[in-house]
């Protein structure tokens, strides 16, 4: 199901974005020691059972597993020493008071800034903030709010949640809130903490997520001036399935003792999504670049989602007609890992500065919905 499609032409435009990564980075060395130390132990406490054929051994972790499912050589995260503890493997932070700045919050600022510093914008040019993300630390009040309220915004703000479309699905909202004369700039936040919702002891998975916050800043054309980069069109697909899940809500008042349930936390079939994904979104581009009258295999960069590299090759073969290079379709999953919805923004912020005027490329995100956001932008003279 197509969700809505738009063209802005020359009427808005990506201003700026902004980028907040965390100190602290974990290799797939210490992630595999730290697994195989916690499948050791649960070996040993189960061994009567495994020794019966009553239990099946917790399978060991590699490095070379890792890569070859995924691409991923490291990842960051904002609390290293409880996700590699045995005894934990999950994040852990001291809980914060109610007049304290959440922690989404507080790398979501520290995004925001990055990218309004960037634009040389100040927190009065901007009329409203999107926090679109995977997960919310609460239900209410939003985190877009509560980022809002600290770069002192005098606008609109709210979270919205489209798991690893987030960021695109906002940038589209954005820019026809811009369009329809509802503001002039909004900025899109994804403060993405993923490592609190992965099971760290799935030894299919333990691998995928680190942490991050993007920011980008939407601006009507006009307020911009001539730099950024021209939204040309944007696209959006939707189509339910349970191959990606995570049960985990209010509603489920889970105990620390059920928050390694694994339905409660992520999940995936991913040999299914791979089947199903790679087409879905190769074809959404392909048909969307034929509607703006784009020639797809003259796209100048592919921002894709990364998720894993296997994924981003095939589609960008699809959508290019030849084997991308790493210029054409930069990858940071290999020391970002999977960052949800920011994944293609840190591709867009860390390799965008090199193109020229009239230079063409696509922001692309798929994830779990399934969901396909696209957003084709044009280097401003």
């Amino acid at each position: 199901m197509i969700a809505n499609t738009r063209e802005a032409g020359q009427g808005v435009v990506i201003a700026a974005t902004g980028l907040f990564t965390p100190p602290h980075t974990i290799t797939n060395r210490e992630l595999v020691e730290s697994f195989n130390a916690y499948a050791a132990r649960e070996n040993a406490r189960n061994s009567a059972a495994i020794a019966a054929g009553m239990a099946e051994p917790v399978a060991e972790s590699s490095e070379s597993f890792i890569q070859k499912a995924s691409g991923i050589e490291a990842r960051h995260v904002m609390d290293k020493a409880s996700v590699l503890d045995p005894d934990i493997m999950a994040p852990r932070w001291p809980e914060r008071g109610d007049d304290e700045l959440s922690i989404m919050a507080e790398i979501g600022v520290a995004a925001a800034r990055d990218a309004l510093d960037r634009a040389g914008r100040e927190a009065r040019d901007v009329d409203g903030v999107i926090c679109a993300a995977s997960n919310m630390q609460r239900p209410y009040p939003a985190i877009a709010i509560e980022i809002q309220q600290e770069l002192g915004i005098d606008g609109f703000a709210f979270d919205m949640n489209v798991a690893c479309s987030s960021a695109t699905f906002a940038i589209q909202l954005a820019a026809d809130s811009i369009a329809a004369g509802n503001a002039r700039s909004i900025l899109v936040v994804s403060p993405e903490i993923t490592s609190g919702h992965l099971n760290w002891r799935d030894r299919d998975s333990h691998f995928i997520f680190g942490d991050v916050a993007t920011a980008v800043l939407v601006e009507a054309a006009a307020h911009a001036g001539t730099d950024g980069w021209m939204i040309l069109g944007t696209r959006l697909k939707t189509v339910f399935s349970n191959n990606i899940r995570n049960n985990f809500g209010f509603l489920n008042r889970a105990s620390p003792e059920t928050m390694n349930t694994p339905d409660k936390l992520f999940v995936q079939n991913g040999r299914k999504v791979f089947k199903e994904v790679v087409p879905m979104v190769s074809e959404l581009i392909l048909e969307e670049a034929r509607r703006l009258d784009l020639d797809p295999a003259r796209l100048r960069r592919l921002w894709l989602h990364q998720a894993n590299a296997g994924m981003n090759r095939l589609i960008a073969q699809r959508v290019l007609g030849h084997e991308a290079d790493e210029d054409e379709s930069p990858t940071v999953l290999d020391r970002y890992g999977n960052t949800s919805s920011a994944g293609s923004i840190i591709a867009f912020h860390l390799h965008s500065a090199d193109l020229r005027p009239g230079d063409t490329g696509l922001l692309c995100s798929f994830g779990a919905g399934y969901s396909a956001g696209l957003v084709f932008v044009r280097k401003a003279a």
